[in-house]
């Protein structure tokens, strides 16, 4: 390296001066080096530039993308078409583009370095020689002697075309090598004296250095000074020396080390120019002021040394390196330049003698520049002369050696002058191949003129690099114009035109070429003023693809990496697609497993748009690729799979055997089942059943850690407690797996992992935890699926079950299974199977990989706090963690003969089955329903009927006695108490023991036992639950009791509809002779339409309940003694009723038969259902009671009157009307038989035997009700009351005051008078007078008339004679006579019921006084005799 600053004369003799000159110092090879050495060279030194490792990435931002561009850790954020150049200007500055991509820079110096010498140029030919002769020599001047000539032989003998040299004459230089701790110095010295004497100062030197160990302390570490020079070759020089014996740099035992500056000045000086500042904008149009690193072999060990890859100049002192500093320099100074100095001083004469010129060729060229330009020809009109060869002494090759001379001692503008001349001589004589180089020389020289006279003739390189490419058919020499175009470009901020140039020179012939141009282009797009993000990505990507040819895998990844930043999550799938499956293909290649599973996973979870074929080829290669991750670490931990996705929220969790289907007439009960679909509503209903029974058994308190039972867990459910599961029964896991793709995916040996904590409850003893599924079949035996099949795009659920053997705390976390595509489901499409890895093996192998997925549920958003309210906060979900409890029995049910269809009101009697399945006996089952009147088991005294269930042509299920003849429609008395049925004010009707014998059953025990169903009063489908509770005998400490559902589905046609009122008898005469009788009518209608073959009803029987009223005898209305009712058919049947003795306890039951048989209503079923239609009255008394407790102490006194007004209009008799329905069925002959209740409550007022409303409707049919319910008002007034403070009814209606008191008159029907002989007929009438209540009535008869016309008309002209008004005081239930006088004047029909009568209460004043009516007119006829 000479000092920065050198000078020389020009031809002129004005001062030149050369900045930081550097000369290359080169082993003469003799032969030029190979093509395929060349490329492999360049392919090694492309494959070991790589991005530097951990260094932060730079970051721009442009428009919508943040690109990490760079290695270098300089942030430049910039907007979109703003402040680019600012923002460049300002990385200018800093590191930023000083390697973005040194694999491009080393690739161009290498290949600069490698071309070899050529015929046309003399930029890389030899200009001087060094011969080099150690001391040690014994005739070191006869050495000198052979090596010169052995030089001047292989320049001047044709047998050597390689190397090339400058000129004939060159410049010798003879270099004596002296080892300093070996050597003698004198002799040496001598020596040298003999040399300057022989070979002048100026040509020759003596060089002193050490080459031995020195004996230096070992802390003392002096640099190599070789490594700067030579470490971008230590590859080359380690793998090309044994591989190739052709080598840019020899390893020939040779001591000839040839000086080339000129070489080393155009292969590093004028690329070195731009490789720290690539993408300069404001680069100094001249100065080589970079600094750069040249080969130097000053001795053969060195260069030895250089082979074997060991530290070079490891026993030089500092003192030799300032000697082989200053030896360069002297050679420089002495002898290279004042050699090139006249050398182009002689060229200069020779050419100005040959042109006849009087001046020199320096200063002519501005009159041959300044004269008239010719118009060059266009390339494509030049012929194909490219063969055109000079010989050596023509003219035209003297300018072009002139000018490369010049042009290497920075004499840039008399260069470009040569150059010019050159041109047009090599044009005119249309040798295109030296008219290329002299025109791209000439292009260079203008850019590099200090002080930029003239602008950069583009077009120059245009020409060079088309007639390289085109007509020369060479393309090293057109890729190197444009990699010297290019860097000029770049420096003057011309990015497209630099990309366009790139882009051009790739081709077919080479990848590693094509691939390192379109990356720059790609760079140049990304630095333009408006910056080009997709064209730069794209031609990264066809970079990344040439690279990859090229088989610079680490590059082709990286290109595909650094373009997937710009086309991710913009909706460009297929790109995505197509880069991530190159990306994944790179890295499987380069063993980078992890990344190559994350890229093909990125396939295959987006929603892809590929093809069915395309997908099915991705997924083998995944398969592929994740086989090779596993077999890297076989024992580590299972993979996590992307495919299928599972929705982890659908997962749902069942605890319990599968129920079992039903067997020819049994029935299993419904219980929960995975088939069925979650209702919250029910759910929420068999709930309160729960609680509703536990509170029974509990004495109406529910404990606190009663937890609610819950068989199946979904995202619905309450999974916010540890769900329980008993031992030895299967836990069920529902898993929901949706395949994204179109290609079905296969899972083997599917199964559920997961976690177990063993624990005694009862003794609270903590075992180890134990990870992992089918670990211990002991503890958890596991079910696994051996194949699951879900179809392309398909949802599909897996039903995966565990068998706990033991107690504890088990976790279920996910599912392990082997991941497949099913063989031969698709083909290859698009995809070379030779390209990377093999991919058509995958489908005959069927290849898996296996691997696991988490069950991650998030529990439901907590909505309770203000806290919660206002973050986000998410509660648990304990689906997937069951705590394993103790044994515990298992109760089946099975339903024999049940129905499924009833008509309204019918009786069937069905059998139920309880079978206990576990190994623990059971106890305290109880049967808990909302529709308690719907079965019963029969009452508490009642004798089990046997357990075989016979037909119900014949067999009647009620319990029946033949009647005698005698005895028909009288009735027949009989008495049961309610609390013999399980019906009372206390208890609670809906929770019903089962009268299991010995109340347990042992374990694989079953009985059976009668149940009788009664079809609900309503028509249509009704769906009942049962849920069955039971016990364990040991009591558990998690689990305290079980329960089974089941759903019943009946549904009911109608039958009968039935209104019954009761009014009082006027007949005062009964058994006992007290006024209390009561007339019960009831109306009977068949509403039956007749489409479930139903033929009639016959009413066989009408009973009676009460305990104060019973039925006497039907009052005969037809002869018939069958009461038959055909469809639509209507029948009135009357019946007197009288008092009862009272009786607290017992229900008087009385029967009046229409037909041969005597149904016992007081017995099983029918008492059971009747006193199950009474069990809602007995709750609603109750609940009152409790209500108005605290209002009835207050005002006891005044409310008891009103009572015993109130009770004066009411009865409390219940009628029971059963009959028998023939029915026709597959030309069979059935008989139904059923039974409807009627409640009667208050004299006078319709009852019905289902309410109103829906009574009507019934009746009406469906069409008449809708019509019916348009014409009712729409809008209801709400009203506003606070129930709490709801008193009982302070004032008795009318109605009930005017029960108070019954009359009737006693008269004769006609009576005959003479109103001749006497004109005032005078008849006697007795009002009978009765007190119906249990209090003492003052009563006030008026006998006056109302004076109205209206009263006239109805009563006709008669008065009563004598007193006006009559007062009494009738005591509790007392009957008063009062004997009266009509007296009339004509004859006619008169009414007597005029006398009104009041009443009142006597502790009372005016309160309740109220008008008496009577019910029925009393008519009199008088006669005239």
């Amino acid at each position: 390296m000479a000092e920065e600053k050198v000078h020389m004369r020009d031809p002129n003799n004005q001062l030149h001066i050369i900045k930081n000159l550097k000369i290359a110092v080169n082993n003469i090879i003799t032969h030029p080096p190979q093509p395929g050495a060349i490329r492999k060279l360049l392919n090694d030194v492309v494959s070991v530039s790589q991005p530097a490792e951990g260094l932060v990435a730079n970051v721009i931002t442009a428009g919508d993308y943040d690109l990490n561009i760079s290695d270098r850790s300089v942030k430049a954020s910039v907007p979109w078409y703003n402040n680019w150049k600012e923002t460049l200007m300002e990385l200018n500055t800093s590191t930023f583009y000083s390697a973005t991509t040194p694999w491009f820079e080393n690739y161009r110096e290498c290949f600069l370095q490698s071309m070899p010498a050529s015929d046309h140029e003399f930029l890389n030919h030899y200009v001087a020689c060094m011969l080099v002769v150690s001391s040690s020599e014994p005739e070191p001047v006869e050495q000198f002697l052979k090596l010169s000539q052995e030089q001047h032989r292989i320049q001047h003998s044709s047998e050597y075309l390689y190397p090339k040299w400058f000129i004939p004459n060159t410049l010798k230089y003879y270099v004596l090598l002296h080892d300093v701790s070996t050597g003698e110095e004198q002799r040496a010295d001598s020596i040298y004296e003999e040399m300057k004497q022989r070979y002048g100062t100026q040509g020759c030197y003596l060089l002193k250095i050490n080459s031995r160990v020195s004996n230096r302390g070992t802390d003392e570490q002096i640099p190599d000074p070789w490594s700067q020079y030579l470490q971008k070759n230590s590859i080359q020089n380690q793998d090309y020396y044994e591989d190739c014996p052709y080598t840019v740099i020899s390893n020939k035992s040779s001591d000839h080390l040839i000086s080339d500056g000129l070489d080393g000045e155009i292969k590093d000086g004028l690329p070195n120019n731009f490789k720290t500042h690539p993408l300069q904008l404001d680069h100094p149009s001249g100065s080589l002021d970079s600094t750069d690193y040249t080969k130097a072999a000053t001795s053969l060990q060195d260069s030895k040394k250089s082979n074997s890859g060991m530290p070079h100049g490891a026993c030089l002192t500092l003192t030799d390196h300032d000697r082989i500093r200053q030896f360069i320099q002297e050679f420089t100074f002495r002898g290279l330049l004042p050699h090139i100095e006249k050398t182009i001083r002689q060229l200069n004469d020779q050419l100005i003698s040959r042109k006849g010129l009087s001046r020199s060729l320096f200063s002519a060229t501005k009159k041959w520049f300044s004269g008239s330009k010719v118009p060059e020809k266009s390339i494509n009109e030049l012929k194909n002369t490219s063969g055109l060869l000079y010989p050596p002494e023509a003219p035209e090759l003297q300018i072009r050696k002139m000018a490369d001379l010049c042009f290497l001692v920075q004499h840039y503008e008399l260069a470009y002058s040569c150059y010019h001349t050159a041109k047009k001589d090599f044009l005119n004589d249309q040798a295109m191949l030296y008219a290329a180089g002299a025109l791209e020389m000439a292009a260079v020289s203008a850019f590099l003129q200090p002080g930029a006279p003239r602008p950069y003739p583009a077009h120059y390189m245009e020409t060079a690099i088309q007639t390289y490419r085109d007509i020369c058919k060479n393309m090293v020499l057109a890729e190197r114009c444009v990699l010297l175009s290019a860097e000029i470009l770049k420096s003057q901020g011309k990015y497209s035109e630099a990309a366009a140039l790139l882009i051009r020179l790739t081709s077919e012939d080479s990848d590693l070429r094509s691939a390192l141009l379109l990356e720059q282009a790609a760079h140049c797009f990304i630095n333009m003023k408006s910056p080009m993000v997709r064209k730069f990505a794209f031609h990264m990507i066809l970079a990344g693809h040439r690279f990859s040819k090229a088989g610079q895998r680490k590059h082709a990844l990286r290109c595909y990496c650094q373009a997937m930043q710009v086309y991710k999550g913009k909706g460009w799938s297929l790109a995505e697609d197509h880069i991530n499956f190159t990306i994944g293909r790179q890295s499987f290649t380069l063993r980078q497993l992890d990344n190559a599973v994350s890229a093909f996973r990125h396939i295959l979870i987006n929603d892809s748009k590929q093809s069915p074929a395309q997908q099915g080829a991705f997924l083998r290669e995944y398969l592929y690729v994740y086989k090779n991750v596993t077999q890297l670490s076989p024992d580590g931990p299972l993979p996590q799979l992307p495919l299928p996705y599972i929705n982890s929220s659908a997962t749902r969790v069942f605890f319990g055997h599968d129920r079992r289907p039903a067997e020819g007439e049994k029935q299993a009960a419904t219980h929960v089942s995975l088939d069925q679909e979650y209702d919250s509503e029910s759910s929420q209903q068999w709930k309160e059943l729960e609680e509703q029974v536990v509170s029974v058994v509990h004495k109406g308190v529910i404990p606190s850690n009663f937890q609610p039972t819950q068989f199946c867990l979904n995202h619905c459910s309450d999974n916010s407690k540890f769900p329980l599961a008993v031992i030895e029964e299967p836990i069920t896991v529902e898993v929901s797996f949706r395949n994204p793709l179109k290609v079905p995916l296969l899972l083997t040996d599917l199964s559920l992992l997961w976690k177990f904590q063993p624990k005694d409850f009862n003794t609270k003893h903590e075992g180890e935890t134990k990870e992992l599924g089918m670990c211990d079949g002991a503890m958890i035996g596991t079910e696994a699926i051996a194949e699951f099949l879900i179809n392309s795009e398909e949802t599909k659920v897996a039903r995966l079950k565990l068998f706990p053997h033991q107690t504890g705390e088990l976790h279920i976390l996910g599912v392990v299974y082997d991941l497949g595509t099913v063989q031969g489901a698709v083909t290859l499409d698009g995809i070379d199977p030779s390209v990377g890895l093999q991919t058509g093996k995958f489908v005959s192998n069927g290849l898996s990989v296996r691997g696991r997925q988490d069950l991650e549920i998030q529990g439901p958003r907590l909505n309770n706090t203000k806290e919660e309210k206002t973050s986000i906060k998410y509660g648990p979900d304990r689906r997937l963690d069951p705590i394993i409890t103790e044994e515990m029995p298992l109760l089946e049910v099975f339903f024999i003969n049940f129905p499924t269809g009833l008509l309204c009101g019918e009786i069937r009697k069905a059998y139920v089955e309880f079978v206990n399945v576990s190994k623990c006996p059971l106890t305290a089952l109880k049967v808990v329903s909302k529709h308690p009147e719907f079965f019963t088991f029969g009452g508490n005294t009642a004798v089990l009927t046997p357990l075989s269930p016979s037909a119900s042509e014949n067999c009647s299920a009620y319990k029946t006695v033949v009647t005698d003849p005698t005895s028909v429609r009288t009735a027949l008395l009989s008495s049961a108490s309610s609390v013999d049925f399980g019906v009372g004010p206390g208890g609670q009707p809906e929770v019903i023991n089962v009268p299991l014998p010995d109340a347990v059953l042992l374990p694989g025990a079953s009985v059976q036992l009668p149940m009788w169903l009664r079809g609900p009063d309503e028509e249509g489908v009704h769906e009942i639950n049962f849920l069955f509770y039971y016990e364990s005998i040991k009591r558990h400490s998690k689990m305290c009791h079980r329960v089974l559902r089941h759903t019943a589905v009946i549904c009911t046609s109608r039958s009968l509809h039935i209104r019954a009122t009761v009014c009082r008898s006027n007949a005062l005469e009964d058994e006992e002779g007290r006024g209390g009788n009561m007339l019960v009518f009831v109306d009977v209608e068949n509403i039956n339409t007749s489409e479930s073959g139903v033929k009639e009803f016959h009413v066989v029987q009408v009973s009676s309940n009460s305990k104060h009223w019973k039925l006497q005898k039907s009052v005969s209305i037809s002869e018939d003694k069958d009461t038959k009712l055909a469809s639509r058919e209507k029948a009135k049947l009357c019946f007197k009723a009288v008092r009862c003795k009272n009786s607290e306890e017992n229900y008087t039951f009385a029967d009046i038969v229409f037909g041969n048989e005597q149904i016992i209503s007081s017995a099983s079923p029918c008492a059971d259902f009747f006193f199950q239609s009474l069990s809602t009255e007995f709750k609603r008394t109750h609940v009152q009671s409790h209500t108005h407790a605290s209002q009835r102490a207050r005002k006891q006194s005044f409310d008891e009157t009103v009572r015993l007004i109130q009770r004066c209009s009411e009865v409390d008799l219940n009628i029971v009307v059963l009959w028998k329905a023939y029915v026709v069925e597959d030309n069979k002959q059935l008989i139904l038989e059923g039974q409807h209740h009627v409640a009667l409550n208050t004299v006078g007022k319709e009852a019905f035997s289902f309410p109103q409303k829906q009574g009507l409707k019934k009746i009406l049919g469906n069409s008449d009700w809708e019509d019916l319910e348009q014409e009712l008002p729409e809008m209801v007034l709400l009203k506003f009351f606070r129930p709490e403070n709801t008193p009982v009814p302070a004032r008795p209606t009318p109605e009930q005051l005017s029960n108070l008191i019954k009359t009737s008159l006693h008269y004769p029907e006609s009576f005959s008078h003479s109103f001749h002989q006497k004109s005032l007929c005078l008849v006697p009438v007795t009002l009978l007078l009765s007190n119906c209540s249990q209090a003492v009535v003052d009563v006030m008869i008026d006998l006056r008339h109302k004076t109205s016309p209206e009263a006239l008309e109805i009563h006709g002209s008669f008065t009563w004679l004598g007193q006006t008004q009559y007062k009494l005081q009738l005591k509790s239930q007392e009957v008063c006579s009062l004997q009266l006088k009509a007296c009339f004047v004509h004859t006619g029909v008169y009414n007597l019921g005029t006398p009104r009568v009041f009443a009142k209460l006597v502790d009372q004043v005016t309160l309740f006084e109220a008008s008496q009516q009577n019910s029925m007119p009393a008519l009199i006829i008088i006669n005239n005799i």
